[in-house]
Formats: C-alpha cells, sequence, structure tokens
C-alpha cells in the first residue's frame, strides 16, 4: 500500500487537510513541536483512547485543525512501520509509552523513549519499530494532514544477501473514528 488515504481520506473532501490562512492554529515547526509537546503531556485525554492490535499497529485520529491532524499509534512488541516517507507533509512525533527504535536514512538508528520529540521534513525516510518486549505508544503530528505515505523496499539484508522482508502492520487497514476532543 503506497498511500493512507484509506485512513486520511481524500484531501479535497476533508476541509482540515487543505492549506489555510494564519490563525491562531500551529504554524511553525516549532508551534507544532510545542502542540505535540502539550498533547503528549495530556495523558488524561489520550490515555483512554489507546488500543492495540495483535494484527497490525492500531491507529486513531486525535485531532485535526486548519493545515493539519494529529494521530495517536500503539505499537505492540515487534510491530514496525516498514521504511517510508510522508508525500508532502512534514512531521513531528513523540513517544508517549514505551520505547521506539527509528532507522532513519543516512541518520543511523536512535532508540526513542516518552519525551523523545523526532521533527521530520517532506521526503524523510524512516522506519520505526518496537523493538522492546513491551507495548509502545507514540503521538504524530502531520503538516499539512498526511495524504501519502510512500512505502521503500528495506535494504538487502546483506549477511543473507537476500531483500529483507516488508514491515508489519502497515498502514491502510484501520479506519480512523471521528476526531477525539484532545
Amino acid at each position: 500500500m503506497n498511500s493512507d488515504n484509506e485512513i486520511a481520506g481524500d484531501p479535497s473532501m476533508v476541509p482540515h487537510l487543505l492549506p489555510q490562512g494564519r490563525s491562531e492554529h500551529p504554524g511553525t515547526v516549532a508551534e507544532f513541536a510545542a502542540l505535540a509537546t502539550a498533547l503528549a503531556g495530556d495523558r488524561e485525554c489520550w490515555a483512554p483512547l489507546v488500543g492495540y492490535d495483535a494484527a497490525s499497529r492500531w491507529y486513531h485520529r486525535l485531532r485535526t485543525g486548519p493545515g493539519y491532524e494529529v494521530w495517536l499509534l500503539s505499537w505492540l512488541p515487534g510491530q514496525d512501520s516498514g521504511r517510508h516517507d510522508h508525500g508532502p507533509s512534514h512531521g513531528v512525533f513523540t513517544v508517549l509509552d514505551g520505547a521506539l527504535t527509528e532507522h532513519a536514512d543516512g541518520r543511523g538508528t536512535r532508540v526513542l523513549t516518552p519525551g523523545s520529540l523526532r521533527v521530520f521534513a517532506p521526503g524523510y525516510r524512516h522506519e520505526v519499530v518496537n523493538a522492546a518486549l513491551v507495548p509502545a505508544v507514540s503521538l504524530h503530528v502531520y503538516f499539512p494532514g498526511l495524504t501519502e505515505m510512500t512505502m521503500h523496499p528495506r535494504a538487502r539484508d546483506l549477511s543473507r544477501g537476500t531483500p529483507a522482508q516488508g514491515g508489519s502492520g502497515a498502514p491502510g487497514a484501520p479506519v480512523p473514528r471521528a476526531p477525539s476532543a484532545c
């Protein structure tokens, strides 16, 4: 699957995904990072919404605003995103619970724990995996709203000489509920 349209919907039909004029909503990377940090700190808002799915990563659209959206994701041990980019969207993500490992093209591997914040531009390729033995929860802000998620093949597994397998829990299966009030 090369698109998150099943999750985000047709951008022409969803006004919050369209670019908007300046308002009281975030407009800079720093403001979106502050939004992610503020939502992460509001555990009473997001914690009751978290769900888990043994077959794939679980998604919930937490909030939408003019030109952006916020997603809550859960990751059981071993679940991963596959190597992907986010099309024309910028993004900010933070870990809320557990730990996630990010493999970013040209930037190496990082273990992200609660409070870790990653900011990326369009075209940023990475893979995120829950390599821990406990579930993890993360919060993702995309601006403009996520309309593409291009999957990229992983590099060859040089020790075996074969291509590595794609990510588990590839996007597209879950259908989001209406955004929460967070």
